[in-house]
């Protein structure tokens, strides 16, 4: 078994990966030793552990770890089961890096856009030779939000709903709008301009926020959570083998 664990800008996701399948999963605010222990201990056929993380691990949480399991982080000199043409690999996000290993995985043999709406929208594009090209990034939701209250005078910090009216009476729904109905004309955009350039396209969306998007999704447009997850057991198992 593999204890896999993405650290990302606002949450730390965890997995346990039987082979391919997660068999259990949760995600924590900040990065918890002790829960990790508790894992183990109730998972004690766990023998490696892989992290992907987009911020400057502690010295001593990785330590701790490699005392219980053999443990690998994923890093720019790691071998990857896709190609690459992105010029500056070594700032490339490891959340990046394992979405687009695992939607390769997925639909190996295709053009594919895999957008990842978390604290960053990411969109990040492989081609039907298995070969990751780039992509953007755009602020998130929270982002956005955060953003207008604190460059502003007096803008509120507004949480944000799922379905804002597109005309709001108010200024809390003016910004709900602005922000909620603006991001999803950006992705609705984005997928039109990379439909218009890749035939066959196949489109992913993945992360935190895909609950603020239409459930009715086009034919050529899939849901996959803990995407990242996952790419991360892929490159683990890929290197353990290699």
């Amino acid at each position: 078994m593999n204890l896999v664990i993405d650290v990302g800008n606002t949450l730390v996701k965890i997995a346990i990966f039987d082979r391919q399948k997660i068999i259990h999963h949760t995600s924590y605010s900040d990065i918890q030793l002790g829960e990790i222990d508790k894992m183990l201990e109730l998972f004690p056929d766990i023998d490696a552990c892989i992290i992907g993380s987009v911020r400057t691990l502690p010295e001593s949480f990785t330590e701790e770890i490699s005392k219980k399991v053999s443990l690998y982080i994923l890093g720019p000199e790691s071998k990857l089961p896709v190609g690459h043409q992105y010029k500056t690999f070594d700032t490339l996000g490891a959340d990046r890096i394992a979405g687009v290993v695992a939607a390769n995985h997925i639909y190996p043999g295709k053009n594919i856009l895999l957008i990842e709406t978390g604290t960053c929208i990411t969109y990040d594009f492989i081609d039907d030779k298995g070969i990751y090209q780039g992509g953007g990034i755009s602020p998130g939701i929270h982002l956005r939000m955060t953003a207008l209250h604190n460059f502003t005078d007096k803008l509120p910090l507004v949480e944000p709903v799922g379905n804002p009216a597109l005309i709001g009476n108010t200024t809390e729904g003016s910004i709900q709008s602005g922000v909620i109905n603006g991001v999803k004309a950006e992705v609705w955009g984005i997928i039109a301009l990379y439909e218009r350039d890749y035939e066959n396209l196949i489109i992913i969306l993945s992360g935190g926020n895909l609950d603020y998007f239409d459930k009715n999704l086009k034919n050529n447009i899939f849901a996959v959570p803990n995407i990242v997850l996952t790419g991360l057991n892929i490159i683990f198992e890929f290197n353990d083998k290699n």
